[in-house]
């Protein structure tokens, strides 16, 4: 597999593998990691990862899990064992399942980046408000990031919106994985805390997790290479 240079992450938001496949033979390994996330992997499964581990991508699997603590930890020790790049979970499983979740990789040689979800970028205050939780939405995002931490994950999954003040709290090497990824002038879709690309990176992210704005562009590679040049 090639290492990318790039902090891009694309989402292969997919029903099935091969629009998928068509997508990921389109671009350079180089310049993308590729995501596949729920709908995508049920469809098509591991040999969907194996596929695109072939053509040389790193692959982030982001299924977020969130169970019983020896539940996530055997899903996650087969996670490892396709080779994938990174791997999430659900913060809000609690700190006994994000332990199991770090022990899960104790004995594997090279683990994948294990990251957690704060509050997903799909919601805004009111969908926050709605759940009873105390606080802000931004306060939540901040107490999940913290205990993420201190059970030993290596980054969260957060708006960019909150990356700055992530970045101030957690450091300069806790991993900050954005998606609402929006170039300018690019439709929010169902995200609702979104930045660009340029605006995310000088906020405090470590990657981008950009859909929509590459997939359904009519010419895919050049997207990214905007993306990646605007950078």
């Amino acid at each position: 597999m090639v290492i990318a240079a790039s902090p891009v992450i694309v989402a292969l938001d997919y029903a099935e593998m091969a629009p998928a496949l068509e997508l990921a033979s389109a671009l350079d390994p180089s310049a993308c990691r590729l995501k596949v996330g729920k709908e995508l992997f049920t469809a098509a499964g591991p040999l969907l990862i194996e596929r695109l581990q072939g053509l040389g991508f790193e692959v982030f699997l982001d299924l977020k899990f969130h169970d019983i603590p020896n539940t996530v930890a055997g899903a996650l020790r087969s996670a490892a064992a396709m080779g994938v790049w990174m791997v999430n979970v659900h913060v809000s499983g609690g700190r006994r399942m994000l332990e199991a979740s770090v022990e899960a990789f104790a004995n594997v040689a090279t683990p994948p980046m294990l990251i957690g979800v704060t509050v997903l970028t799909s919601m805004d205050a009111q969908d926050f408000a709605e759940l009873a939780y105390k606080g802000s939405l931004g306060d939540q995002v901040l107490r999940l990031a913290n205990l993420a931490k201190d059970c030993g994950l290596q980054g969260v999954v957060c708006s960019a919106k909150e990356a700055t003040v992530l970045r101030q709290e957690l450091g300069s090497t806790f991993a900050l994985v954005t998606p609402g990824i929006r170039p300018a002038g690019a439709k929010a879709d169902d995200q609702r805390r979104i930045l660009t690309p340029a605006e995310a990176m000088e906020a405090g992210a470590s990657y981008l997790v950009v859909g929509r704005p590459i997939t359904r562009a009519a010419d895919p590679a050049a997207a990214l290479e905007a993306i990646n040049s605007s950078l």
